[in-house]
């Protein structure tokens, strides 16, 4: 399968997530949505954000523009939220899910989702 078509079809076809992104781990895009541009500087904090979190927790999080507050952030996952919108990324051995939920799409929906296919590419050595 394409990276794509996880984009496609695991994550945008649930009907949970409206836009997501893989990366990997460099920041190199592999698959995005076609409404969903991330800067190479925004995926470069959100990916030393999974190692040093401070910098998110303190100043938000942005992606594709939007400023998110940091509500959980580990070495697997971080999770943000604004007032419409949540979002929900996960990193894998070798990339990073990046994905923007909208109410009225409940942040436990979106996570099951985003954390499912993780799981799956994990178990892949992705």
């Amino acid at each position: 399968m394409s990276w794509q078509a996880y984009v496609d079809s695991n994550l945008l076809a649930t009907g949970k997530i409206k836009k997501a992104a893989i990366h990997g781990l460099d920041g190199n895009l592999w698959a995005t949505s076609a409404d969903f541009s991330l800067p190479k500087a925004e995926v470069d904090t959100l990916i030393k954000a999974f190692v040093d979190p401070a910098g998110i927790r303190s100043a938000g999080l942005n992606l594709g523009g939007t400023k998110y507050v940091a509500l959980r952030a580990d070495d697997r996952s971080i999770y943000a939220k604004t007032n419409t919108s949540g979002a929900v990324c996960v990193k894998t051995k070798q990339a990073v899910l990046i994905a923007i939920y909208e109410n009225p799409v409940q942040p436990g929906e979106a996570t099951k989702v985003v954390e499912g296919l993780a799981d799956y590419l994990i178990g892949l050595n992705y």
